[in-house]
């Protein structure tokens, strides 16, 4: 498959979600990498977005919650090249209604080859990368073809 690339600017767009049960560890996070986010456009789900734009007084652009379709939002701007970059703290011991829209965010992620922390110590050790303050050229398949595919249900015509 051939690939495309896209640049991704000196200041990122940052995508932070978290779980219930880790919030209070993004919290923490973010507030301890205050200075080397407040540079990037941030996003956030629900009440994720809330606590943090309190907690950091640094404007954050809320979408809905993650079960009331905020993860779906965020997997859109990923596919939309409006994200640059996931920080998702998720839990994989809790059980969650919303888990479909989860691997579907997690798959956005990879099918459109951005960066992603889904714990405290990947988080630290990307946000902390050279890379993350320069440009960067990012390399995405070409979905062309994908697109673009005779679908067999045409073949009986």
């Amino acid at each position: 498959m051939s690939h495309h690339e896209i640049i991704m600017k000196k200041d990122k767009k940052i995508a932070l979600v978290a779980h219930d049960h880790k919030k209070r560890d993004l919290v923490e996070w973010a507030k301890y990498n205050r200075d080397l986010l407040a540079h990037h456009a941030l996003y956030a789900t629900g009440t994720t977005g809330t606590i943090l734009e309190q907690e950091l007084d640094i404007p954050i652009n809320c979408l809905q919650s993650g079960p009331l379709g905020g993860d779906q939002q965020v997997g859109a701007k990923i596919a939309s090249n409006e994200i640059d970059f996931l920080i998702f703290f998720w839990d994989p011991l809790e059980p969650l209604p919303h888990d479909p829209d989860v691997k579907a965010l997690l798959r956005m992620a990879v099918v459109w080859n951005i960066p992603m922390a889904c714990n405290r110590t990947s988080a630290d050790f990307m946000i902390s990368s050279p890379l993350m303050d320069e440009e960067y050229i990012r390399r995405v398949p070409d979905y062309n073809t994908y697109r673009t595919r005779r679908l067999n249900w045409q073949d009986d015509d």
